[in-house]
């Protein structure tokens, strides 16, 4: 059997973090005997230049005959003057919707090397191993009414914050899986105090926690919970929340790592799943040969857990980072004020002689 993944570099750095994780990708399969075939499409801002759409109708179907897609990054000013139907990340909203991937994974791990890259004191993030359990399909993002109406001081802005009590039970159910597998914590992350939406919220994980009761449940309004991660960040194992708090948090226990650069995510259906580092396509260093390849390289880990069945890939690929990471090698945004750092395309040969 082989596995079918679309190859999605989108726009900016996509081009430069994507090939390094084929890499990857190519020498696991391998090496485990992972049959994989890929077939590389447009998306974003590259898509719409050469298509007028963001998603076109070849790349959602190759997307939907997949097994899994390997996303790089999408988005950039030279598109910001578009409509928003036509802007670069309506392609990235499209899959996820399209694919229903309800849940995105998003560990925020530290590795020792790297503690002092973060912004916070070393006492603070040593040994942070937080997973960030987002809804993906809902919210904010998608519900209706929205768009903009009237004209001059009579303008008015509407986006609408919908979920369904089936919606929170499943990516509920999901959070609580996956926190069986690790700590056995689980902090669920609303505004149940003034947003009805997320009182639903919790009355539906209350709910579903009867059904795992080896798992300690707790929960926490959305704006302590952006306070708890730079406070005591430790107290967290996993953390399920909704699409626009999940956007928020996540990014925030980035850097609780040291950079941005460091985190892959996984974001998983029923049948589909999509690979892709948390950062954008960072236009300002795209083609310098800059970018940091290690959260694309990591999502290729997930890929191997969650679609593959093979974590002990995963396992061998974090290995092989923090080899590197123990000689010194830094990219830009993880090396030390003043010190020396090494490109894209090198860290990419260094992880991959890591793996051997």
């Amino acid at each position: 059997m082989a596995y079918r993944i679309v190859v999605l570099p989108g726009d900016g750095i996509g081009h430069e973090i994507v090939p390094q994780a084929l890499r990857v990708l190519e020498r696991m399969a391998r090496r485990h005997d992972v049959g994989v075939t890929l077939e590389h499409a447009l998306v974003g801002g590259s898509a719409y230049d050469a298509t007028g759409s963001p998603l076109p109708a070849a790349t959602l179907a190759a997307c939907k005959a997949a097994d899994a897609v390997l996303l790089g990054a999408v988005g950039g000013p030279k598109w910001e003057g578009l409509d928003y139907s036509l802007r670069p990340e309506r392609g990235l909203l499209g899959i996820r919707k399209e694919l229903g991937l309800f849940a995105n994974l998003r560990p925020a791990k530290i590795f020792p090397q790297l503690v002092g890259a973060s912004s916070l004191k070393p006492e603070a993030v040593e040994g942070i191993d937080i997973m960030v359990v987002r809804e993906l399909t809902g919210d904010i993002y998608f519900g209706e009414p929205r768009g903009v109406t009237g004209a001059g001081a009579g303008r008015v802005g509407v986006n609408t914050m919908v979920y369904t009590a089936p919606e929170i039970e499943r990516i509920a159910r999901k959070a609580f899986e996956v926190a069986r597998t690790r700590g056995k914590k689980l902090c669920s992350v609303d505004k149940a105090n003034v947003l009805e939406c997320t009182e639903l919220w919790r009355n539906v994980v209350n709910e579903v926690a009867r059904d795992y009761p080896d798992v300690q449940l707790s929960h926490m309004y959305v704006d302590n919970a952006a306070m708890q991660l730079v406070r005591w960040p430790r107290q967290f194992d996993v953390m399920v929340t909704g699409n626009i708090f999940g956007d928020i948090l996540s990014d925030e226990a980035s850097m609780l790592t040291g950079s941005i650069g460091m985190l892959p995510s996984a974001s998983l259906g029923e049948g589909h799943a999509m690979y892709e580092p948390i950062h954008g396509s960072a236009p300002d260093i795209a083609g310098k040969d800059l970018a940091n390849p290690i959260a694309t390289v990591m999502s290729v880990g997930m890929m191997f857990k969650y679609t593959f069945g093979r974590p002990e890939a995963e396992a061998e690929i974090e290995a092989a980072v923090s080899k590197v990471l123990d000689s010194g090698a830094r990219t830009a945004d993880i090396a030390a004020k003043g010190a020396p750092s090494i490109g894209c395309a090198e860290m990419g040969d260094r992880i991959l002689a890591a793996l051997g």
